[in-house]
């Protein structure tokens, strides 16, 4: 059923979240049919609505694939910075080795600078792979909410078709 009350322009909303949120508004504020579990909803508004979700959608999906394009970034630099340094204490434990005063020392400092680059490069790799996670962590929450609004949505509009052939 739809209503035939012209509504105006209806304003725009920013985010797939904030469209969401609009159609259950438009929903939930829609007159009740008199004995029916039926509302009147303004047919051009909810497709209005409609729309615009799926203009935000890409929008969305976008935001998320810069998200993950920065988050290889920087885990790429984190590696190359991880390699510089180990090929920096290679160059520098092969320089100290060739030195015949000092070999002893230098095998015992090119074995230091090579941990030290080794552990530099595990917390960098460790510190992407955690802002990783926690930007797909948060990517995830946002699809999930996205997911609970469409599947609520569509339970209300299979309830409703339901009423409507009984």
């Amino acid at each position: 059923m739809t209503e035939s009350t012209a509504t105006g322009p209806q304003p725009r909303h920013e985010g797939l979240t904030a469209v969401l949120d609009a159609l259950e508004q438009a929903v939930q504020a829609a007159r009740a049919v008199p004995m029916s579990a039926s509302v009147l909803v303004s047919r051009a508004e909810l497709l209005d609505l409609v729309d615009q979700a799926r203009a935000a959608l890409p929008t969305q999906i976008g935001r998320a694939d810069e998200v993950l394009a920065a988050a290889d970034a920087e885990r790429a630099a984190a590696r190359a910075d991880a390699e510089r340094i180990e090929a920096a204490a290679r160059r520098r434990a092969a320089e100290l080795v060739e030195q015949e005063s000092v070999v002893a020392q230098a095998t015992e400092r090119a074995a230091q600078i090579v941990r030290e680059a080794e552990e530099t490069a595990r917390g960098l790799r460790r510190d992407a792979d955690d802002y990783c996670d926690r930007r797909l962590a948060d990517f995830e929450i946002d699809l999930g909410k996205v997911l609970t609004q469409v599947q609520a949505g569509r339970a209300k509009l299979a309830d409703r078709l339901d009423d409507g052939e009984g």
